[in-house]
This record gives C-alpha cells, structure tokens and sequence, in this order.
C-alpha cells in the first residue's frame, strides 16, 4: 500500500517530507537551522540543542544558540552554528 501512495506522491510532486514523518533541515550560512517535522527537545543549552525526530536525533552544536521560533512542526535555531549531526534510530530501538 505504501508503494502506491509513493507513486501518488511522486506523480502528484508533493515533497516527501510532508507525506512522510521525515524532518526537513535548512541551514543557512553559519547562523540559523530549520527543522521542520520535528517531535521535541531533548535537551537545551546555550551551545547545544538535541531535537528528537521521528527518524532519529539533531544534534546542533555552537555559541549563543537559542531557540527562536516554534510552533508544533517547525523549530528554528540561531546563533553561531558549528555543526550539525545526526543520531538514527534503530528499528528495534522504536518499539
């Protein structure tokens, strides 16, 4: 069933993050992160954000960083940014 709703995707040319649960990270230059579909924050401080996602974990590494706007799917980071790593989830880890 999931192949088909693919391919409705695909010939509809909705991006996959909106007909998945996987996040969007939009970086621009060295001062601000997107995350779009984003689940929590694990963890917050000045020069380290940990985001759950539905597929894994962000984590956003610099100075000054804050948390400047969030809604329920989207979630902007700013500050000086020096890095940013993922953490996948294993599938046995989900359940």
């Amino acid at each position: 069933m999931r192949k088909k709703a693919r391919k409705i995707d695909d010939i509809l040319e909705i991006p996959v993050e909106l007909s998945t649960n996987n996040p969007k990270v939009t970086i621009t230059g060295f001062e601000r992160v997107l995350i779009e579909n984003y689940r929590g924050i694990l963890e917050y401080q000045d020069y380290f954000v940990r985001i759950n996602t539905y597929i894994g974990i962000i984590n956003i590494n610099g100075f000054n960083l804050n948390l400047e706007e969030m809604t329920t799917d989207d979630l902007l980071v700013t500050g000086k940014i020096e890095s940013v790593d993922f953490e996948e989830i294993a599938e046995d880890e989900e359940e």
